[in-house]
Parts: C-alpha cells; sequence; structure tokens
C-alpha cells in the first residue's frame, strides 16, 4: 500500500473540512497516479468558476473601482447571491460554522478561480486576513471566544486583523517582537507599535500578538496573542501607509496602555510564536492559491493579445521572441499548479508540509511577477496603462516576494533543511518534495 494514501489522524483536520471534499484524487493503477479531483470537488470548481463570469466579473467591471462606496455596495450585494442562491459561501470552513468543508487541496480549485476576478475572495468571504482568523480561531479559541468572533466573522457580519509585523524589527523574525505585556489584576497591558497591519481599519476585532514572557527557555516562546475589541482605547490607527499600489488598508498602529481581560488571550501563555506558525503556514499557501489564479488570467491574456498583434509581417503569436515568454510563462504556471497541489496534499494528510510550503511560496511569488511582467511586455504601451488590468496587477505581484516571510527567509531554510537531510539521510530526497522518485 502507498504511505501517502494511508489515513492519518492529521492535527490539520480542522484546517479544512469534510474528507470526501478536500482530497486530490491518487489512485494508483500499478504505477500510475491519477491527478484529478473527485466529481463533487470538480463541481464545485466549475460552480465558482461559471459564479465569477456571471456574477462577479460583470458586477466589478460594472462599477468604478476607485470608489469605496461602489466597491463595499458590490461585495455586500454579491455575497448574498454567493451564500443564498449559489450556495458558495465560506468554502474553507467546517458545515458546522456555515461553511462547504472543503479541504486544502479543494481550496487550491477554489481559490485559483475565485482569485481570477479581485474581489472574488471576498464575496466567498474566503479572503485575507479574515480567512486565516477563521481558521486559528477555530484551533485555538474557547468555546465563548468563538461565539464572539468567530461566528459574526463566518456570518460576514464581522472583519479582523492580524496585528504581528512591527517597523523596528524584522517582520520575518517574531522573536524579535517588542510590542510588551504585562500583567495587572484581571487585566493585560499592552504597550507597543505595529505596522502593515491589513484590514485594521473597519475591523470589529485584531489578533496582536505581544511579548509576555522575559526570559523563556526558547525565543519562540515569549510571545502570546490577545484578541482585542475595536475600536477601544489605547489601539489607535495612525495611517493608512501608501503603497506602491496606493491605499489598500495596510495600518500603522500605536499601542499605548491598552488593557485587555486575561479571558482575551487566545490560547495559552507563550504560545503567540506557535500560534502564528500555525496561520501563517497554510496561510502561505492559500496566497499561493490565489496567485495561481492571478497568473493564469494574465497567461490568457498575453496568449489573445499574441494571437490579435500584428507588427511587421506577422502575428506576435509567430514570432519566436514571443513564444519564448510564452513558453516560460506556461511551464512556470505549470510548477506552481503542481507544487501548490502537492503541499495542500501533504497538508491535509497530516504529513510534513513546512518545507513544501516554503518552496511554494517562494516560487510561486516570483513566477506571478514574471508572468505578469511578460504580459505587460507583450501588451506594450497598453499593459502599461490602466485599460487592461495587468498594471494593477503587477504592483500588487510585487508584496507577494516579502509577504509572510521575504524571498531570502524562505530560501535561507530551504537550504537548511537541504543540508538537515543529507546530513541526516546522505540524500537530499526528503527535501524535495519526499515523492516517490
Amino acid at each position: 500500500p502507498c504511505p501517502n494514501c494511508a489515513e492519518r489522524d492529521s492535527p490539520w483536520k480542522g484546517y479544512g473540512g469534510l474528507a470526501s471534499l478536500s482530497s486530490l484524487k491518487v489512485r494508483h493503477t500499478g504505477h500510475m497516479i491519477d491527478f484529478t479531483f473527485p466529481p463533487e470537488v470538480e463541481d464545485v470548481r466549475l460552480r465558482v468558476r461559471s459564479f465569477m463570469d456571471d456574477e462577479v466579473r460583470p458586477r466589478w467591471e460594472s462599477i468604478d473601482q476607485n470608489d469605496r462606496k461602489q466597491v463595499v455596495k458590490a461585495i455586500v450585494e454579491l455575497r448574498k447571491k454567493a451564500r443564498d442562491e449559489a450556495k458558495l459561501w465560506l468554502p474553507h470552513m467546517p458545515s458546522e460554522w456555515g461553511g462547504m468543508g472543503l479541504g486544502p487541496t479543494a481550496m487550491a480549485a477554489v481559490s485559483a478561480e475565485a482569485a481570477k476576478v479581485s474581489i472574488g475572495p471576498f464575496v466567498l468571504n474566503a479572503q485575507a486576513p479574515d480567512e486565516g482568523n477563521q481558521h486559528t480561531l477555530l484551533h485555538w479559541a474557547t468555546p465563548e471566544q468563538k461565539e464572539k468572533y468567530l461566528r459574526p466573522l463566518c456570518e460576514g457580519t464581522a472583519r479582523s486583523c492580524f496585528a504581528m509585523t512591527e517597523p523596528e524589527v524584522a517582520g520575518s523574525d517574531p522573536t524579535l517582537i517588542r510590542t510588551h505585556a504585562y500583567e495587572d489584576g484581571d487585566e493585560w497591558v499592552i504597550n507597543g507599535h505595529k505596522w502593515f497591519i491589513s484590514g485594521a481599519r473597519g475591523a470589529q476585532f485584531a489578533l496582536l500578538v505581544a511579548r509576555t514572557e522575559e526570559n523563556p527557555d526558547i525565543p519562540q516562546a515569549a510571545n502570546s496573542c490577545f484578541i482585542v475589541d475595536i475600536p477601544t482605547e489605547g489601539f489607535n490607527i495612525v495611517r493608512d501607509i501608501e503603497t506602491m499600489s496606493g491605499s489598500h488598508n495596510h495600518c500603522e498602529i500605536e499601542i499605548k496602555d491598552l488593557r485587555v481581560h486575561k479571558s482575551q488571550m487566545l490560547g495559552g501563555r507563550g504560545q503567540g510564536h506557535l500560534l502564528g506558525q500555525y496561520r501563517l503556514g497554510p496561510a502561505r499557501l492559500a496566497h499561493c492559491m490565489r496567485w495561481i489564479g492571478q497568473a493564469e488570467s494574465a497567461l490568457d491574456m498575453m496568449v489573445d493579445r499574441a494571437l490579435n498583434r500584428y507588427s511587421h509581417g506577422s502575428l506576435l503569436a509567430e514570432k519566436q521572441g514571443i513564444q519564448w515568454l510564452i513558453a516560460d510563462s506556461a511551464m512556470e504556471l505549470y510548477q506552481c499548479k503542481l507544487m501548490v497541489l502537492h503541499a495542500a496534499f501533504k497538508i491535509e494528510r497530516g504529513l510534513p508540509f513546512t518545507s513544501e510550503v516554503s518552496m511554494a511560496k517562494h516560487f510561486v511569488a516570483n513566477s506571478l511577477w514574471q508572468i505578469v511582467d511578460r504580459a505587460i511586455q507583450i501588451h506594450g504601451a497598453l499593459g502599461y496603462s490602466n485599460d487592461t488590468p495587468l498594471a494593477h496587477m503587477l504592483q500588487q505581484a510585487r508584496w507577494s516576494r516579502f509577504a509572510d516571510g521575504a524571498d531570502e527567509i524562505h530560501q535561507m531554510r530551504i537550504a537548511q533543511r537541504t543540508i538537515a537531510a543529507f546530513k541526516d539521510h546522505g540524500s537530499t530526497k526528503s527535501a524535495t518534495g519526499d515523492l516517490p522518485l
């Protein structure tokens, strides 16, 4: 029997749902592996595609996308359709929380389809940072915390943010966090500084990571996580940080004498780092799933342009230099899909997945940037303008190479794991997917 097909008691069962709706089908006939989704997952994928094509994209293209009121109104109305009519609501959460119970591999299919329209994930209530916070609360919250915070998040009546990154220390090393909390009776008093806290403006609560332990046994046991109601005294939004693609609710926050009751701690003391890694590991892969949808849209636009643009005696599609750009993009997108599906497969099977997710995050982020950039090149001045979505896609793609871990951090970890694998086993096999090849 294949060890990858054996049932396992996975600690990630809560990070998905029904096994029948989560697994990439891996049927063994001799030595053949069939990479297909079960019929029910393929049905969901196609329903998401149709919903995006028939409802979401036409509505999105009909409004002024720079008018926040129009954007919010469109999302609210489309969410009602997704939930009540299309039955495509909260795909990543268990049915007892109103979700569809899809696991990581099924979510790869759903997210890639939804992300072909920029508001697609929001319409399904599967957008960052709420998606990651929903999983975190499901796994770590007390029953009382779940009812107060997870329930409205799943119902779409509340929004949240995850406050960990700080300007004074490297965001890729949470052990350096300076935001500090000390006990005062039944409360914790928190002081510190956060920034690039996505979704903070308008959120009803934040998951806030702060240092609570002065001399932990290991550096990773210094932080704890608190649920902070917003607005509240001491939690002050300073500004929405302007990025190269404009303002997108990435906030700088000053935390001054913020008082939080002990019952608001999420998880135990010193478990903030563990909680953060639990959240960020699969969340990195969720980003990759959405990036694949964007990259595929860019490749489609690239080929369409090449087939319709005539220059110097022939269509662009007939020119070798353009064919190379298309070929490189197709190969990279193929690799992206395989890496994401394999990492998702390992997560839901309870197999070690950290290295695979790290490699996928690095590779997909860089591929997204390259594929969109090539699409702009083939479109020429049109691609550089705002008459197509490509310019905005490239602006958004740039942050992918440092969000949830900079390229260089992932490369360092991948190298460390590869060296360790060779030292332990005399082979690097386990560090390259541990595949049966």
